[in-house]
């Protein structure tokens, strides 16, 4: 028997804000300005599931950017994702639009609690039928703690052991409710077997939580997990908990080595590598020649300004650059406190400087630019040949970043997927009503997370 052709994995890379990641599709002539309602959420929706994408996931932040010059004042004033809507209630908003798409959201494990994420999200996962992907982060600065009473935020790894503790407790609530435990006999007054639904009387380091959970199973088991930690602590959480895994690759040849990496961790973490989707953020500018291609991508390079790179880079190292010489190296102790350890390490190694200043965080950074990650820029042709090389050596397949919206998603349903989808490389119809079953990752039974290391 012929051994099916591996599928990429598609996801759109989603911003419930008045920009997407790169802060500059905002000014883009052709960007819809109506993200304040659900019609501009839903066109997406339809878009994508249209184009037979996995999952739309929507990244988040708990502030507004306000570390650069200690002021949100050149946020607002340059857009630099100056709203942010809450993420759950705009997936639901895209759910309703369509049956088969995969829909994901960003909430933190500092600042919130796992029996109402739990709740949620498995609550999320049943109205949608079994759509839902919970991606998760540690969150990463002053402001984000200021919004929930804190005076700072957690030291990064202390988040991160706090982040593998609130993994256990929501999974342990999702185990809560066994398969199979409501047998709702009307007749004989017996709703649901009370063996199959247990508390978790969980009481750790961080958290002490009782239950049941009051959310039954989902049709595919629970939601999936999302993470895009970079860092080598963040790796490591990934390979213990992550499903879909997104990853920021500077280079292919850099991809090549993380992309093993990664399912080598997956592996000796006791879980099976197939079943964890490693999927690289790239951005795509596609349409019917080469040319008019470059045209598009340098009208979208002379979007972004230079206030979005400096105010990003506040945001992420936690660390104001507005009263600092712009060419003044950093101290060992300065870096050290940084709170993206991924990026004060990407900058380093690329300015090749031990010692990196705000200058380079800039210019070596790419935040705010076009140049912040990979750009595939072509035919629809030639971006599929760069994404079947990468797919074949790097990555399980893409989530890809919009730089207008919602054209970015209308150029590559119309040019870049039939193209996929003509080299076998792309499903033509969705397989499964679950995002799992689409993804190719297994349905768990309860308790199967209890093995990870």
């Amino acid at each position: 028997m012929t051994k099916p052709q591996r599928q990429m994995t598609l996801v759109a890379f989603m911003q419930a804000q008045n920009c997407t990641n790169y802060v500059g599709s905002w000014r883009h002539p052709s960007s819809m300005t109506d993200y304040l309602s659900p019609e501009y959420y839903q066109r997406v929706a339809r878009t994508l599931e249209e184009g037979k994408f996995d999952m739309a996931f929507f990244d988040d932040r708990l502030a507004m950017p306000d570390i650069y010059g200690a002021s949100h004042r050149d946020t607002v004033k340059h857009g630099v994702r100056a709203v942010k809507l809450e993420p759950t209630s705009v997936l639901m908003a895209m759910a309703m639009a369509t049956s088969r798409l995969g829909l994901g959201a960003t909430y933190s494990t500092t600042y919130y609690e796992p029996f109402h994420v739990a709740r949620l999200f498995a609550s999320l996962d049943l109205m949608t039928k079994g759509r839902v992907a919970w991606n998760v982060v540690t969150s990463m600065n002053d402001s984000e703690a200021a919004n929930f009473g804190h005076s700072e935020h957690l030291e990064h790894d202390l988040r991160y052991d706090r982040a593998d503790e609130f993994m256990e407790v929501v999974m342990g609530h999702w185990d809560t409710w066994k398969e199979g435990a409501i047998v709702a006999d009307k007749e004989n007054n017996y709703f649901a077997d009370p063996d199959m639904v247990t508390r978790l009387d969980h009481k750790g380091r961080f958290f002490n939580s009782r239950g049941p959970l009051t959310v039954p199973r989902s049709q595919q088991g629970h939601p999936v997990i999302l993470q895009a930690g970079q860092s080598g602590r963040g790796l490591a959480f990934a390979a213990r908990w992550a499903e879909v895994v997104f990853a920021k690759y500077p280079t292919l040849a850099n991809g090549v080595k993380q992309y093993q990496a990664l399912k080598d961790g997956v592996s000796n973490a006791g879980r099976d590598p197939n079943g964890c989707k490693i999927a690289a953020e790239v951005k795509i500018i596609v349409a019917e020649t080469e040319s008019l291609a470059r045209e598009q991508r340098d009208l979208v390079a002379g979007l972004s300004r230079p206030i979005d790179g400096l105010t990003m880079i506040g945001e992420t190292s936690n660390i104001d650059f507005s009263g600092r010489p712009y060419e003044q190296p950093f101290t060992d102790e300065e870096l050290a406190a940084m709170s993206w350890q991924s990026l004060r390490d990407k900058v380093v190694q690329v300015s090749g400087k031990r010692n990196p200043s705000v200058k380079d965080f800039v210019e070596a950074s790419g935040r705010g630019t076009l140049n912040d990650g990979p750009v595939f820029c072509g035919t629809g042709k030639q971006v599929a040949d760069q994404m079947e090389e990468w797919f074949k050596t790097a990555c399980d397949g893409f989530v890809l970043s919009g730089t207008s919206v919602p054209g970015t998603y209308e150029d590559i349903v119309r040019l870049v997927v039939p193209e996929l989808q003509k080299r076998g490389l792309f499903r033509k119809e969705y397989g499964d009503t679950t995002l799992r079953g689409n993804l190719g990752v297994p349905k768990p039974a309860a308790g199967d997370w209890r093995g990870r290391a």
